[in-house]
């Protein structure tokens, strides 16, 4: 089983530069306090790492 990752958006998109709104469409977030479980690979953590301010993990699984 694939390790697996569930993050949430604690940030609003407003008055953020266009690629880091881009960013967070890419993970499919949209809209503040969502939650999103992506699996766990190294694109998905350098797009959390862009935008550390308006993600969060919560939490880890596999």
């Amino acid at each position: 089983m694939a390790k697996t990752i569930v993050i949430k958006q604690i940030g609003s998109p407003i008055r953020r530069p266009a690629k880091q709104r881009a960013t967070l469409v890419g993970l499919g977030l949209n809209k503040m306090h969502k939650t999103r479980e992506l699996e766990d690979t190294p694109s998905v953590r350098g797009m959390i790492r862009k935008i550390p301010h308006m993600v969060e993990i919560i939490e880890e699984k596999g």
